[in-house]
């Protein structure tokens, strides 16, 4: 049945609105009435060329309503989607190994990991494997698994790899920290990290410790304590880190105890495999793998806006140079892993990282990510992806700067952009002009740091119209990340 047909039944709103998030379907009605963003389900960011090449068929039939988006928890969102197709798409997603179920509302998100699992030459642990195990239990595989699916609020989880914590474990619910414990491997647990509009904050350590070949008991334990104990009344106040508040991280890690198989649970082991020193890399460009003779390559997709002819090409090169795998990554980009490094050169000729996808980005848009904005998504306050574009293309023409400073954008205080752990966050509002016009604006964070001495950001300056950004983020990269301003630095060549 076509959207208009059913809205003319008796069916609530609810049941379109809200609903069908629970099948991973998203009605845009404020801006896109009858089209629907689709979001899956892709454990560790990985993915393979012909779930690329099934996506782009999907939204190359919707025409300028069609495109896809990498989303920051290294995730695929299809959009322009209309109810009609869904049947055939679900059946379409299920042939390529795919599924969107339980990927919105108050479920578990998508499960996040190294991007360069299993090909990085520093990586502590694979983190693939526990991904699709988490992901497989969490969705009883694929088949929907209704013991998770009505959590009190959506819920995160990430497992750490690598010593650059790509993963970003403190803004997770549940982090697995890689932690040797008596000659046995296993994972150190933090919990309770999140964004909200009323408050954000660090995952804490919840002094625990489980064997790496026994990750489940322990998030299903998480789960249920969550799930029976959490607060529903204000959605405002529902994320899991109110709930360990609300009982103390010791009286929260009992009520785990208490749902473990033999209600046992170690305490934290001291011997922690990530490095705390470890400068993080930059992944764009060309690396060796662990694998000899062979390389990945770190491309830029800018703030993660993809079409069905760049999914297609993208497939078409991981075919050709790579083993027909892409790696999304948290920052909205891609990597083609598994490159012979005989083939290296002849991708880097190849028009679309020469025209669009970037292996050597800007250094200022190498950091940028932004939410889908006004465009798409009605929770928006204003337009984020082409504005973060703009400001960025602007901002780099007048200074110049020697190191990456990550900008995120977000439409609204939900913080899909994840605006508190950029070194410049901007987050979306309305405010007036200097004529007093209602015009739109950003509320700008400042210090936000990713890593083992990760920290979240604090509002800098509130309310600023967007068009007066450019200026404040240049005098921003000149005062605290030392940028110089381009004339200076062309007349000292």
């Amino acid at each position: 049945m076509s959207l208009e047909e059913i809205e003319k039944s008796k069916l609530s709103k609810d049941d379109i609105d809200v609903r069908l998030k629970w099948l991973g379907l998203f009605h845009r009605r404020k801006h896109q009435y009858g089209r629907f963003m689709m979001r899956l389900k892709l454990p560790n960011g990985v993915t393979t060329s012909a779930q690329t090449r099934y996506l782009a068929s999907v939204i190359r039939k919707y025409g300028k309503d069609g495109c896809a988006d990498v989303t920051t928890r290294q995730n695929w969102q299809i959009r322009g989607v209309v109810l009609p197709d869904v049947p055939e798409i679900l059946k379409g997603l299920d042939e390529v190994g795919l599924t969107s179920l339980q990927s919105g509302m108050d479920n578990v998100r998508n499960p996040v990991g190294n991007p360069l699992a299993g090909i990085d030459p520093h990586e502590i642990v694979d983190t693939r494997p526990y991904n699709n195990l988490l992901s497989q239990y969490i969705t009883a595989n694929s088949r929907g698994n209704p013991a998770f699916t009505n959590l009190p609020r959506k819920w995160n989880v990430c497992v750490i790899g690598s010593h650059d914590l790509y993963e970003h474990p403190h803004i997770n619910d549940l982090a697995y920290m890689p932690a040797t414990k008596n000659g046995r491997f296993g994972f150190n647990l933090l919990v309770g990290g999140f964004f909200s509009t009323k408050r954000c904050a660090e995952a804490i350590p919840l002094d625990a410790w489980v064997p790496g070949d026994d990750i489940l008991p322990v998030c299903k334990a998480i789960l249920e304590a969550f799930r029976d104990l959490g607060a529903r009344g204000n959605r405002q106040k529902a994320r899991m880190m109110w709930l360990i508040d609300e009982l103390g991280i010791e009286g929260f890690r009992e009520e785990v105890v208490k749902r473990m198989p033999q209600q046992q649970l170690e305490r934290a082991s001291s011997e922690d495999l990530v490095q705390s020193q470890w400068e993080r890399r930059d992944y764009f460009g060309v690396h060796p793998q662990k694998q000899e003779g062979y390389s990945f390559v770190g491309i830029h997709i800018p703030v993660g806006r993809v079409q069905a002819d760049d999914m297609d090409e993208l497939a078409r090169l991981a075919d050709t140079y790579g083993s027909g795998e892409l790696r999304l990554t948290v920052e909205q980009n891609i990597i083609i892993p598994n490159i012979k490094n005989s083939k290296v050169e002849a991708l880097l000729q190849e028009p679309l990282l020469k025209d669009r996808f970037s292996p050597e980005p800007p250094i200022l848009m190498k950091g940028l990510v932004a939410c889908t904005g006004n465009q798409f998504c009605g929770q928006a306050i204003i337009e984020t992806k082409a504005r973060a574009l703009k400001v960025t293309e602007e901002v780099q023409r007048i200074v110049s700067v020697t190191k990456p400073v990550r900008m995120h954008w977000t439409g609204c205080p939900n913080s899909c952009g994840q605006v508190q752990v950029a070194d410049i966050g901007f987050m979306g509002c309305m405010t007036r002009d200097k004529d007093g016009k209602v015009v739109e604006g950003a509320d700008v964070y400042l210090g936000g740091r990713i890593g083992s001495d990760s920290h979240l950001g604090d509002i800098y300056k509130k309310a600023v119209p967007c068009d007066d950004l450019v200026p404040l983020v240049v005098e921003l990269l000149v005062e605290k990340f030392g940028a110089v301003p381009r004339e200076r630095e062309e007349s000292e060549d």
